[in-house]
């Protein structure tokens, strides 16, 4: 599990780049046999889930796709502590 939050002013942007490109790099980064659901409140707060038999395992596969490294860069703006994000292991 991680949270973070999304700066109020970029909270609609981050929607729509959401829906367009984050289906399609959710989609890929599932393929190391995981599931990642995302909750996004209005406030901005972004509570995220990986469901996985094997938690390290899918965290080091997502690690090694370029897709993941790509929509982490385009996400950093949204985000006044991205980098430390308060990633949480559930």
């Amino acid at each position: 599990m991680f949270l973070l939050k999304v700066r109020k002013d970029r909270l609609e942007e981050y929607k729509r780049r959401h829906e367009s490109y984050g289906r399609k790099c959710a989609r890929r980064l599932a393929k190391p046999g995981g599931t990642t659901i995302v909750f996004l409140r209005d406030d901005g707060l972004l509570v995220g889930y990986l469901e996985t038999p094997d938690f390290s395992q899918a965290l080091k596969q997502m690690a090694e796709r370029e897709v993941n490294a790509r929509w982490q860069a385009s996400m950093r703006p949204f985000s006044r502590n991205w980098k430390d994000a308060g990633r949480t292991r559930a």
